[in-house]
């Protein structure tokens, strides 16, 4: 059951995070590094991944390779974190303190255990799945 839940909050979350790109990219422009290419392809690209990371974990035979994507999302996209937190971080007129931006850091690998847990562990098996997230 608490898996269930899980799964469900991951889902909203990363669904909610990845519609965000597409409502309002301009809020993510500050956050990438200036040495990567295509800054909105890649925000687009970012909230694409993310809804559809989201959506896979509601769906049994796609959990597990979304919750796989959605940890390979977090990795890629932890570079901007360092960036974030090594030039600082300007949000309309709001500086972001530091401390918000270092507490993204260990949030990346809460997010990514809590992915494998609800998405990957949970169906370890010997047929590799597991009835009751059905």
């Amino acid at each position: 059951m608490i898996r269930k839940i899980s799964l469900g909050l991951l889902a909203v979350f990363f669904v909610m995070a990845g519609v965000g790109h597409f409502v309002s990219p301009e809020t993510y422009l500050p956050l990438m590094p200036p040495y990567l290419p295509w800054h909105l392809a890649l925000i687009y690209m970012s909230g694409a991944a993310e809804v559809a990371g989201g959506l896979g974990l509601c769906v049994p035979q796609l959990r597990r390779a979304a919750g796989w994507g959605l940890i390979a999302l977090l990795f890629a996209v932890f570079p901007a974190n360092i960036h974030m937190l090594n030039d600082g971080l300007v949000l309309g007129e709001m500086i972001v303190p530091k401390w918000v931006l270092w507490m993204r850091l260990p949030l990346q690998a809460v997010l990514m255990a809590w992915i494998w847990w609800a998405a990957i562990a949970g169906r370890a098996k010997t047929d590799g799945t597991n009835s009751a997230l059905r």
